[in-house]
């Protein structure tokens, strides 16, 4: 069965459970940043996990980890968008048969904007994956895979019926012995007669029982509320009994929203759960974030209970980023919005060139981002070229829906996008256009922002739009937070060129 093709080592000693007073112990994410409807594998010692991208690209970050504690970023499922998709690249699935490791996936096809979902394989769990197209399109959505292999018959559940105008269903189905379609005929295995919403679903067998956890509620936005249930049933086709005690997971004193996890086991036999939740402070300025809790059964065929568990004490500083662009390749944390943009992007001799197209509607740029962490953070580049291209920085949620500073022709201007509208904010001129240009964006933990500029040695200078900062609170998206980093927004024949990036958190 699933649980134990993801088997995971786990060291007691680097998590600390939720119910140690909070002055004690605040809950940290294990995969901090968005990092929405995880899944999670093991490779030998090593552990690698997968999350929704949304609109970003490469598509479908993953992190590998030696110890569960320390994730790093190794890549992506897909460098290159699969021809068939055309957007909302959401909850991946890892599951691992017949020595090859695939993922399900869900995205919105490109030629009608249905939502469907798409397998790839590899031999490897981190790259070299091969998309094989649509597996299942079934009625107006179908998203949110899950494998479970049942005593050698192998099934994939799904959500079913979001948008068609009825209950939604989590449906079943047989699938072919390569994994690559589907056999039988699709049955139902619970239905949303409550109308409460009801995805994201995981199994698992345990003693005479299967249980099904399911998320219940708004998955996303600041208006979220999200919620994890369980139901079992002494056959995997149900009928599927809730249990009494519903929500079994749900928010806490520093996260809320949770919902929409895998699981994976230790050798000893306990039961982990990968799963997302809203930070209270940051929440949708930093996304649904990878969280941990154990899974606790208190006796044979007994309903199970969740125990948040915590990352321990992480510095603000672990997640800080400085890139001086000396590698051959850009840094895998690099992402941008494929839907609005095709980048350029080179790296040389210690600085980056980004140029590059963008669609019509954009009226920001070519953005080259990356994941923020917390809500409290500056970042700062320095721009090295002089033309009529902007070139600088930027907070970005989407193409109509982002902010900035930066340098063209001969001044700095302070910008925002927002309602299909770009607006510059505040500009001033530069003394020595030909010389480069430091650029400094300060995040505020009201969701205010702050820009500066200076050049060569001098002191930095504010552009000063708003005594109190400028605020933040039109970029967030429904499904994804805002994302920081570099912009280029001019024609295609021009470039931007910078000599580093760098982001910091304030310590707390």
């Amino acid at each position: 069965m699933k649980f134990a093709l993801k088997t995971l080592l786990l060291f007691t000693t680097l998590f600390i459970a939720a119910d140690i007073p909070l002055f004690a112990q605040e809950i940290k994410a294990v995969i901090a940043g968005d990092f929405a409807d995880p899944s999670v594998i093991r490779k030998g010692n090593e552990y690698f996990a997968i999350g929704t991208s949304s609109e970003w690209a490469p598509h479908f970050p993953i992190y590998k980890s030696g110890n569960l504690k320390d994730w790093k970023q190794s890549g992506y499922v897909f460098d290159v968008t699969p021809e068939w998709a055309g957007s909302s690249f959401w909850a991946p699935e890892y599951y691992f048969h017949n020595n090859t490791y695939f993922v399900y996936y869900s995205a919105k096809r490109k030629k009608d904007g249905v939502s469907c979902i798409g397998v790839a394989t590899s031999k490897y769990p981190d790259r070299d994956f091969k998309d094989h197209g649509v597996i299942i399109e079934y009625g107006k959505e179908a998203i949110d895979a899950f494998l479970f292999n049942d005593n050698g018959q192998l099934y994939i559940t799904w959500k079913a019926y979001g948008l068609d105008g009825r209950p939604i269903e989590i449906l079943g189905s047989t699938v072919s012995s390569d994994g690559l379609s589907l056999t039988g005929t699709p049955f139902t295995m619970m239905k949303d007669d409550q109308g409460i919403g009801l995805e994201g679903q995981s199994i698992l067998k345990k003693d005479d029982f299967y249980y099904l956890f399911y998320s219940v509620g708004n998955c996303c936005g600041s208006k979220c509320d999200y919620n994890v249930r369980v139901a079992r049933s002494k056959d995997f086709k149900g009928p599927y009994e809730n249990h009494l005690k519903n929500p079994i997971l749900q928010e806490n004193a520093d996260w809320k929203c949770s919902g929409h996890g895998t699981f994976v086991n230790s050798p000893d036999g306990k039961y982990y759960y990968l799963y997302h939740a809203y930070n209270k402070e940051s929440t949708v300025f930093t996304g649904r974030q990878g969280m941990l809790a154990e899974l606790v059964w208190a006796g044979k065929n007994e309903w199970p209970s969740f125990t948040a568990l915590s990352a321990g004490l992480i510095s603000a500083g672990k997640n800080n980023i400085k890139d001086d662009f000396n590698s051959k390749s850009i840094a895998n944390y690099w992402q941008w919005d494929f839907r609005n943009a095709t980048p350029v992007v080179k790296q040389q001799k210690g600085s980056l060139h980004l140029s590059g197209s963008i669609t019509k509607s954009n009226n920001t740029g070519v953005v080259l981002t990356l994941r923020p962490t917390a809500m409290d953070y500056e970042m700062t580049t320095t721009v090295m070229n002089q033309n009529n291209a902007l070139k600088g920085l930027v907070i970005y949620g989407d193409a109509n829906a982002a902010l900035g500073i930066g340098v063209v022709n001969n001044q700095v201007e302070f910008w925002s996008s927002k309602d299909r509208k770009r607006t510059v904010l505040k500009s001033i001129l530069l003394k020595n256009p030909a010389a480069p240009v430091d650029l400094k964006i300060t995040v505020l933990p009201d969701h205010t922002c702050k820009v500066y500029w200076k050049q060569q040695k001098d002191a930095w200078e504010e552009l000063v739009y708003a005594d109190q900062g400028y605020s933040m609170n039109h970029l967030p998206q429904w499904d994804r937070s805002p994302r920081v980093g570099l912009c280029f927004h001019g024609t295609p024949e021009l470039e931007a060129v910078f000599s580093s990036f760098n982001l910091s958190y304030s310590e707390k």
